[in-house]
C-alpha cells in the first residue's frame, strides 16, 4: 500500500484543506504515515505570508528528500500558487499543485503517476467558482467549514490575494446542509473559516450577517465560531445580532494591523485607530468577558519610533484580550516592498517582541477575569495526554483542564467554574447538573 507524509503551514484554511487532502488520499487506499522514511509522498501544504515561510518551504522538501531519496514531493499551497514552475528549478521539488487543483490531489498524482516535475497551478486569478469541499473528520471535536475562499483587498503588505485570488464564497444552502450533517454526525461546534470571510456573500448581493440568520434558524448545531473579520465588517446590526444569539461564542478576531493612522494609510487599510477601539469597547460592552483576539505588524515601511510608540499607546489602552504579532515581512509584487524608508530587520523584530510582551500582559488580566466565573464547556474528545484530565474550550475560547477523568463526558457541552491560572494553563472544576 502506497503511504503519504503531510505537512501543514500556515493559515486555518491550510489546516482545513489539508484534512481534505489527507481524507481524500485515505479514502483511495493511500496510506497516511507519520514517518517521512516510510512514505511514498511528501505532501506540503505552504504558506507564503513572511519570506520565512517560504525559505521554510525550500528547507522542509529538501529534508524530506535527504531522509528519504525515493519520496515523491509534492508542493501546493500559497508558495506553489505564487512561484509556480520556478519552483520546478529545485531538484528536490516533483510537483508542483495550486491551491484550487490540490483539493483533487488524488486525481492529480493519478494524472502525474508516469512523470516528474510538472506543474498544475492555472491561474487563480481567473477562478470564479468556490469550490466546494467537504471534511466529515470524525476525530476533531470542533468541526471546520471553509465557507469563502480568496481576497478582494490589496493591502500594501500581502501577497495573498495573489495566492489565493479573487475573493468567492460557497452557497447558502450547501453551507447549511454540511452544518446540519455536523450536527447528525454528532458535532456541537462548528468553526466558519475562510481567507476573507467577512466578504461572504459579497458577489451574490449578501453579507455574512444573512448567512448567520439562516444559520440560527435553519441548523441544530449548539455553536458556531467565525474566523477572521476587518473592523470596518463586524457592524451595529450584525453586533446586535450576536449579542442575542444562542449558539454564537463570543470570540473575536480582528485584523488590526496597526495601531496608528499613519501606518494603516500606508498598509492601504480602510478605517483608523479611533474607529476600531470604538468597535472593540462597543464589542465589550455588548458582550460578558469576550475574547478579542488581533494581528499586529511591526516595522512596515516608513514606521518611525514615534509611529510605533503610538502603536503601543492605543494596543495598551485597548479592551483587546490576546494580540498576534508579525515582524513585517517584504513580499516581492506588493507595494509595501516598492515603498521607501523600510525598516531594518533587526528594529522590526525588537518591536514585535515588544508587542508579545505587552499580549502575555493583557491575556493574563482577561483570564484572571474569568477566575471564579461559571462558563459552558464543549469537552474535547481525548483527555490531556499526560495527565488524562479532561480538557476542553469556554465559549470565550479559553483552554480549562478540568478536575475529571470521566470519559462518558468525552464531546459533550457542560457548564464549569474556572479556579485559577497556574504556569500558563487555566483549571476548572465541574458544576454537577444535579447540584
Amino acid at each position: 500500500m502506497k503511504k503519504f507524509y503531510i505537512h501543514t503551514m500556515g493559515c486555518k484554511s491550510n489546516q482545513f484543506e489539508s484534512s481534505i487532502i489527507a481524507e481524500n488520499l485515505e479514502k483511495n487506499g493511500i496510506a497516511n504515515t507519520k514517518n517521512i522514511e516510510d512514505a511514498d509522498f511528501y505532501i506540503l501544504n505552504s504558506c507564503t505570508v513572511t519570506h520565512k515561510s517560504d525559505n521554510e518551504t525550500m528547507y522542509l522538501l529538501r529534508a524530506a528528500k535527504h531522509k528519504n531519496p525515493q519520496i515523491i514531493t509534492v508542493l501546493t499551497g500559497c508558495v506553489a500558487q505564487v512561484e509556480k514552475e520556478h519552483l520546478l528549478k529545485n531538484e528536490f521539488v516533483d510537483y508542483v499543485i495550486g491551491n484550487d487543483e490540490k483539493l483533487h490531489l488524488y486525481e492529480m498524482l493519478d494524472t502525474l503517476k508516469n512523470s516528474r516535475n510538472k506543474c498544475l497551478a492555472g491561474d487563480i486569478m481567473h477562478q470564479s467558482e468556490f469550490n466546494k469541499t467537504v471534511l466529515t473528520d470524525m476525530t476533531k471535536t470542533r468541526a471546520s467549514l471553509k465557507i469563502q475562499d480568496g481576497c478582494d483587498n490589496r493591502c500594501s503588505y500581502c501577497i495573498i490575494p495573489f495566492a489565493r485570488g479573487k475573493s468567492r464564497s460557497a452557497d447558502t444552502d450547501f453551507i447549511i446542509e454540511q452544518i446540519n450533517n455536523f450536527s447528525k454526525h454528532g458535532f456541537k461546534e462548528v468553526v466558519l473559516t475562510g481567507i476573507h470571510i467577512g466578504l461572504w456573500g459579497k458577489e451574490k448581493g449578501l453579507t455574512l450577517l444573512d448567512l448567520l440568520r439562516e444559520i440560527e434558524s435553519q441548523t441544530s448545531i449548539d455553536r458556531y465560531r467565525l474566523g477572521s473579520l476587518n473592523p470596518h465588517e463586524i457592524t451595529d446590526e450584525l453586533l446586535d445580532f450576536l449579542s442575542k444569539s444562542n449558539k454564537f461564542c463570543p470570540h473575536f478576531h480582528l485584523s488590526l494591523q496597526s495601531a496608528c493612522n499613519k501606518t494603516l494609510h500606508s498598509m492601504n487599510r480602510f478605517y483608523t485607530v479611533e474607529e476600531y477601539l470604538k468597535q472593540i469597547d462597543k464589542i465589550n460592552s455588548l458582550f460578558d468577558l469576550p475574547f478579542l483576539g488581533s494581528d499586529i505588524i511591526t516595522g512596515f515601511a516608513g514606521e518611525t519610533e514615534d509611529d510605533f510608540h503610538t502603536t503601543i499607546e492605543n494596543l495598551t489602552k485597548s479592551g483587546l484580550t490576546k494580540i498576534h504579532v508579525f515582524p513585517y515581512s517584504i513580499r516581492q509584487g506588493t507595494k509595501g516592498a516598492e515603498a521607501e524608508n523600510q525598516v531594518d530587520e533587526k528594529t522590526r523584530q525588537i518591536r514585535a517582541d515588544i508587542v508579545k510582551a505587552l499580549s502575555f500582559i493583557k491575556y493574563t488580566e482577561f483570564v484572571n477575569k474569568n477566575i471564579g466565573k461559571t462558563h459552558e464547556i464543549l469537552i474535547e474528545k481525548h483527555p490531556d495526554k499526560k495527565s488524562g484530565m479532561l480538557k476542553g474550550v469556554t465559549r470565550n475560547y479559553l483552554t480549562v483542564t478540568l478536575n475529571s477523568k470521566e470519559e462518558k463526558l468525552l464531546n459533550t457541552l457542560q457548564n464549569i467554574k474556572i479556579t485559577k491560572f497556574e504556569n500558563g494553563k487555566i483549571y476548572g472544576e465541574l458544576i454537577k447538573k444535579d447540584s
